[in-house]
């Protein structure tokens, strides 16, 4: 998926540090989700994951990826709709989304506020899918919602089909890399019919827990050897950049304004998003976890300074500093550093005194 900081393509790198730091432990925080590829990796490594986000679609994902440890059958739900694959040899989720890819499209919320055909009546018709796959994304939508009023599907099969419809739109939406706009010309492949993806199940023989709140709510209720740090590392702010995403993921209905046609998130706002009280968040999270070892994700160009993240954590043990390059994510690369297309990637480690 299409998301700034996504560290899925750092995190061997990422995991080679820690051995070479000699960093150990069972347990894993994962503090900023977002689209749970480091909670993956890690619950892949055996480690017991705990997961937050403050945005509702990442939480779809951490259930489906993170606290869902096992292969679901779909029992109700495929014994209900009689259906035969045209595959020979399949699972249980690869026939229910067989099924989803040819129901009926019907017109929606998405289809409604997100399409030219739905919002023709405004200055600026929104493009964020072609008219068609708004009405497919509304069908699916509504088809998995109503498997789960008819408890056709448990809660583990409602979030693992909620995933698959997330990790798949980003796929045909005609934007740059972000949701904040959309773009004014139709790219290729969102044109294309979207047809729904599978997602993979990935188990682990620990109990892992999630949770859709501010992560530093938790440090009283959340222990584990190693903390994982990756906030914002600018002033933007994640939900409005993803909003189309969360309110698939809610399909709530909500009150939208503006060009792009964003809902409202003044309650899921970033504090790591101020230079200010990002500090004194680093500085809360450093005193008060319960962690072993604090890793912090963050780069050359984030509004925290080096000498203030080190100030703050080094009063609660000892750090350490690694860096190295990674490609630049994409909606970055404009304006004035539109020619420097790798940044420096930092990975502060603090060891807790004990």
């Amino acid at each position: 998926m299409r998301y700034i900081g996504n560290k899925e393509n750092l995190l061997d790198k990422i995991h080679q540090v820690m051995q070479s730091k000699n960093i150990q432990g069972n347990s894993f925080f994962d503090f900023f989700a977002g689209t749970t590829s480091v909670s993956r990796f890690f619950k892949k490594l055996n480690y017991q994951i705990f997961s937050s986000d403050l945005l509702y679609f990442s939480y779809v994902l951490q259930k489906a990826y993170v606290s869902n440890n096992e292969v679901l059958n779909f029992e109700k739900v495929i014994n209900k709709i009689n259906f035969q694959s045209t595959s020979l040899f399949t699972s249980p989720l690869r026939i229910i989304v067989e099924y989803l890819n040819q129901i009926e499209p019907i017109e929606g919320f998405i289809s409604q506020n997100y399409t030219p055909f739905g919002t023709s009546d405004l200055k600026i018709p929104r493009m964020y899918y072609s008219n068609e796959n708004g009405k497919i994304i509304d069908a699916i939508r509504q088809k998995i919602e109503h498997w789960k009023t008819e408890n056709l599907i448990n809660e583990n099969e409602y979030f693992i089909l909620l995933a698959c419809l997330i990790e798949t739109v980003p796929f045909y939406a005609n934007i740059s890399g972000v949701y904040a706009a959309f773009q004014k010309k139709w790219d290729p492949r969102a044109v294309k019919k979207m047809i729904l993806r599978p997602v993979e199940f990935v188990v682990n023989n620990k109990e892992n827990f999630t949770y859709n709140e501010n992560s530093t709510e938790l440090l009283n209720q959340v222990e584990a050897d190693i903390f994982y740090l990756d906030p914002p590392y600018n002033q933007r702010q994640y939900a409005p950049n993803y909003h189309l995403l969360e309110t698939i993921a809610k399909y709530d209905n909500p009150i939208i304004k503006g060009v792009g046609g964003l809902r409202d998130y003044q309650n899921q706002k970033s504090k790591f998003c101020n230079a200010t009280t990002a500090i004194q968040e680093l500085n809360k999270i450093a005193k008060e976890g319960k962690f072993k070892t604090l890793i912090l994700s963050y780069n050359s160009e984030g509004i925290m300074k080096q000498e203030n993240i080190i100030s703050a954590l080094e009063k609660y043990g000892k750090v350490e500093l690694v860096e190295f390059e990674y490609l630049r994510f994409k909606s970055n690369s404009n304006g004035e550093r539109i020619t420097k297309k790798f940044i420096q990637e930092q990975l502060y480690i603090l060891q807790k005194y004990a």
